[in-house]
């Protein structure tokens, strides 16, 4: 009684526990989507402010860029037109570097050998000395052979204009550039020259630095104001990490993700962001890469490309980045994260401390109400044994509650008397079972007794040699066959009884007696089958049918005649396998008055003929596939190959060929093999 009552205190424990678990992970999930729901607002709302700030430096950068890309772009069509002109072309120069501030200098590359008169190189220039100075020049020569440059030879294959690569100044080797070229055609519409507007990107580096300032001053207070003005004197101090750390900060990368700006100047052109995206471990970073040089507009949070020093540091930036219109660029904005998640984690906080609270009074009120709950089932559980031991008039606790309790003392009542019928009854239905059982199993031993089992059957023969086997998937099946040697030929059948247990067995039963008794009298297989035929047609009002072959062998000269009563047809196994031929007929029992046919074949010595039913060929493995002719012949050949052709190895390569194939799947249907092997 107390080990009863030990188990019972185990379970309402072990039902508090798991009450209580569920209640810490289901308000554990809610707190954790209420603490994101809580940080996600807090970084919309400031990611929409820094977005918009994003959105008007993209914009006011886009603005310069297309006013670069549009204002050369309105030139190529005079440019082109005055190609017969080539001194005209200095002067469209100098206006397409005066009409714009931002460009720096601009010229026409020509093809080799156009004008031959200019000689091999040709480029008129125009370039920007001061703001009121723009000098002419002609470039182009051994030294400064633009002939084999990539950006001349892609610029003549493209269709339209594009910005080139970044690169440094040539003659200062500092200055960084981009150019805007466009392709010249002439008025056959061959591609003629190159027209390169050259545009410094000086004034880029200083509007994202002056922008970052703006940023670091009206969003973020760490430092002092003392502090920002003295690092505003002193911008190079980023390189060093000192600011790093919490200064939101911009940069811009080119179509292959080469740095355009950078606070870190020594990124600019020399550094790739998409090669230190792939190389920093954090998979968001190359994420984002991937996205700005896919020219895509977002946001997402990640340790972004800190100095070196600062990298262990492991402060969460979040990254805006847009597109440049007009180009293949695309622009980048840097925040840091730290103040963004202060709003989540007051609140975590307080329902941290609300379910521990909780917690703490379920508990103790579960564990009363569940101990009180379960102590009726006690009661239940001794019973329960006493029940089990056979004792089934056992008196059952009496319970006042009309609950859940009630109810399962009620139907333990209605178990215990239903458990004691069925007993009985279960008594009752064994012992029939087995009479049953043990029926079943006389018939089987009768329909076995009916069937040829001793072989070899004429050992005093040597013209013929013959093995059979049967093996029902039920006690007793509806397969058969027979065979005996009258006048010095060879009876033998094979059938399948449509459906299978007794009503088989007793059809296969009736089938092979009368084919013993008809073909006493006739040695015509058409005869014999037709005979069948109308016996088992008459009556059939159960709609049963036999499909069925019938032989006859002349042991003396070889000749077989036969009929085939809608049968698989038989295999011939010699030098090589072959299928006899057999007419279309329908099996025995279906229709009365049809006209069966006989066929005629000569065996020739050492010839089996292989006969078989319906259930080796539709054996099925457990995916349903079925074993087949196919694998019939298959066997057959590998029989042929190590020599193996008496009728029993051939019988017992098909049974294990047909095991392993189905392996543990069930037998679905009778299979019955006959093999008569025609020595001569």
């Amino acid at each position: 009684m107390k080990k009863k009552e030990k188990k019972l205190r185990s379970f309402a424990k072990r039902l508090t526990r798991w009450l209580i678990l569920m209640m810490i992970l289901t308000m554990g999930l809610a707190s954790y989507f209420l603490y994101d729901i809580a940080k996600e607002f807090s970084l919309s709302s400031d990611g929409m402010l820094q977005e918009a700030f994003l959105d008007g430096s993209v914009k006011e950068i886009g603005r310069v860029t297309s006013d670069v890309y549009v204002g050369t772009l309105n030139h190529v069509p005079e440019i082109e037109e005055s190609l017969g002109q080539p001194e005209r072309l200095y002067t469209l120069m100098e206006r397409v570097v005066s009409l714009n501030p931002h460009i720096r200098s601009c010229g026409i590359s020509f093809i080799a050998d156009y004008y031959p008169q200019k000689g091999h190189w040709f480029c008129p220039y125009a370039t920007r000395r001061d703001s009121d100075n723009i000098e002419r020049l002609t470039i182009g020569d051994a030294n400064h052979d633009y002939l084999q440059t990539e950006w001349f030879n892609e610029t003549l294959k493209a269709k339209e204009g594009f910005w080139s690569k970044p690169f440094f100044d040539g003659n200062d080797s500092i200055t960084p550039l981009v150019s805007c070229l466009f392709p010249i055609h002439d008025k056959t519409g061959r591609t003629v020259a190159v027209l390169g507007a050259d545009m410094s990107l000086k004034w880029l580096q200083k509007k994202m630095e002056k922008m970052d300032w703006n940023i670091f001053s009206k969003e973020w207070v760490s430092p002092s104001k003392e502090k920002i003005e003295e690092l505003k004197k002193k911008p190079v101090e980023f390189e060093k990490g000192k600011l790093a750390k919490f200064q939101p900060y911009s940069f811009l990368i080119a179509g292959d993700g080469t740095y355009l700006a950078h606070p870190d100047r020594k990124r600019i052109l020399h550094e790739n962001f998409l090669t230190y995206a792939k190389q920093s471990p954090d998979t968001a970073l190359n994420y984002v890469a991937r996205q700005m040089l896919a020219g895509e507009k977002g946001y997402y949070g990640m340790q972004i490309d800190l100095p070196m020093k600062m990298q262990l540091d492991g402060r969460l930036r979040y990254v805006f980045y847009a597109p440049i219109n007009h180009t293949d660029w695309s622009m980048a904005l840097a925040i840091p994260a730290h103040g963004l998640d202060l709003f989540g984690t007051i609140i975590a906080a307080v329902l941290l401390f609300l379910i521990a609270l909780g917690l703490l009074v379920v508990s103790l009120f579960s564990h009363f109400f569940i101990r009180r709950a379960t102590k009726p089932l006690n009661q239940l559980a001794l019973s329960a044994d006493e029940v089990a031991k056979g004792n089934f008039h056992t008196q059952l606790p009496v319970i006042k509650h009309h609950d859940e309790v009630g109810l399962l003392r009620d139907s333990f009542d209605g178990m215990q008397q239903s458990l004691a019928k069925y007993v009985e009854q279960l008594k009752a239905t064994t012992a029939s079972k087995a009479a049953i059982e043990n029926e079943l199993q006389v018939a089987h031993d009768i329909q076995m007794g009916m069937l040829p089992k001793i072989f070899p059957p004429y050992p005093e023969r040597d013209d013929i040699d013959i093995y059979g086997s049967l093996t029902p998937a039920k006690e007793v099946g509806g397969d058969l066959f027979d065979f005996y040697i009258r006048d010095n030929q060879m009876f033998f059948c094979i059938g399948d009884v449509s459906g299978k247990g007794v009503p088989a067995s007793l059809v296969m039963a009736v089938t092979r007696s009368l084919f013993r008794n008809i073909s006493m009298h006739t040695a015509v297989p058409d005869q014999i089958v037709s005979a069948l035929n109308e016996v088992l047609t008459e009556g059939n009002e159960t709609i049963m049918f036999v499909t069925s072959f019938i032989g006859v062998l002349d042991l003396a000269t070889g000749i077989l005649r036969y009929c085939n009563a809608g049968h698989d047809a038989p295999i011939l196994i010699s030098q090589g396998i072959e299928q006899l031929p057999c007419d279309s007929n329908i099996p025995l029992g279906v229709m009365s008055g049809w006209k069966y046919t006989t066929q005629e074949a000569v065996i020739a010595p050492q010839t089996t003929i292989f006969l078989f039913t319906d259930g080796l060929t539709e054996a099925e493995d457990s995916e349903h596939t079925q074993f087949g002719t196919e694998r019939i012949v298959a066997v057959a050949e590998k029989l042929l190959s190590e020599g193996k052709n008496t009728p029993e190895e051939i019988i017992g390569q098909m049974a294990e060929g047909v095991h392993a194939f189905v392996g543990s799947a069930e037998q679905s249907d009778d299979q019955t093999m006959l093999a008569i092997k025609y020595k001569g």
